[in-house]
């Protein structure tokens, strides 16, 4: 008895042993979701498509048979990395920073699930429905390619990435559609805790980044929004907001411009840094 005892305990040991071990610790995974300016916006330009690090990965979320590209398979980070028609989006240049800052044996992966002009409260997973129930048909057809719940899709994704590698942390760009709501932070609040609860996640060891809308410098139509944005930490502590000040924007004064998407992107990724305890050095 005490050999079979024995037995049992040495196969579980190794089967622990070598679960842990496909589970890559150096493989830093972020979870990106918002709306339109979180998809990206601007026009993919020849220099965002160049000298994109093989460290730097993007788990597709949807499949995309136009890029390659099937869903729940890691991938080179060549934009998009939002839906499979999308534009730059700050992830591009988030990740591209980040490789270029951390330690060489360290990759980094993102997946990016948003959905242009949706209020936060579409990632409620308790109350989404009666929010596409009332959405336009235009936002309907972006969210059927998540099959409806777009929530659910990110948390799928998240588990996957799970066994390849460790979750860091959150990104969030969201707020043009919940502009003057004062309840966005707790609103917020429920989509990362229930992203913590549904991952397994600690929020010590997991920040929310969230950036700014299109600031009033460069006349953004909702940069009053950034001031209900900018309390934020006083619901969730770890979280952080990221400036869009100086952040060029389009025409619509709605959204970056490429130039502002890849300004935000290194400001993520700056903040990153730090939390990770990693100097920052590279301006991208």
């Amino acid at each position: 008895m005490k050999l079979k005892f024995t037995f049992i305990a040495t196969i579980l040991f190794l089967f622990i042993q070598l679960k842990g071990f496909a589970q890559d610790k150096k493989f830093y995974i972020f979870l990106c979701f918002g709306q339109s300016n979180m998809e990206g916006n601007a026009k993919i330009q020849p220099q965002d498509t160049l000298h994109v690090d093989p460290r730097f990965k993007v788990l597709e979320a949807l499949n995309c048979p136009d890029l390659n590209r099937k869903m729940g398979n890691w991938y080179t980070a060549f934009p998009p990395l939002s839906r499979c028609n999308t534009g730059l989006t700050p992830v591009d240049y988030f990740g591209r920073t980040l490789v270029a800052n951390l330690p060489k044996d360290v990759r980094v992966g993102v997946i990016n699930v948003a959905v242009g002009g949706c209020k936060i409260e579409l990632f409620d997973k308790d109350h989404y429905e009666s929010y596409v129930s009332t959405a336009p048909d235009w936002m309907q057809a972006f969210i059927k390619q998540y099959d409806g719940n777009p929530y659910k899709r990110l948390v799928e994704m998240a588990k996957i990435a799970q066994k390849d590698g460790v979750i860091k942390g959150i990104l969030l760009h969201q707020g043009e559609s919940n502009k003057g709501d004062v309840l966005w932070p707790k609103k917020v609040n429920v989509v990362y805790q229930n992203l913590l609860k549904d991952l397994h996640l600690k929020g010590k060891k997991v920040p929310l980044l969230a950036g700014e809308t299109v600031n009033k410098d460069q006349g953004g139509i909702c940069a009053n929004m950034n001031n209900i944005i900018a309390t934020l930490p006083q619901t969730i502590p770890n979280s952080y907001i990221i400036s869009s000040a100086g952040c060029p924007d389009g025409p619509d004064n709605l959204h970056f411009n490429a130039e502002g998407y890849r300004m935000l992107g290194n400001r993520y990724a700056e903040k990153m840094l730090s939390l990770l305890g990693h100097p920052f050095k590279n301006d991208h």
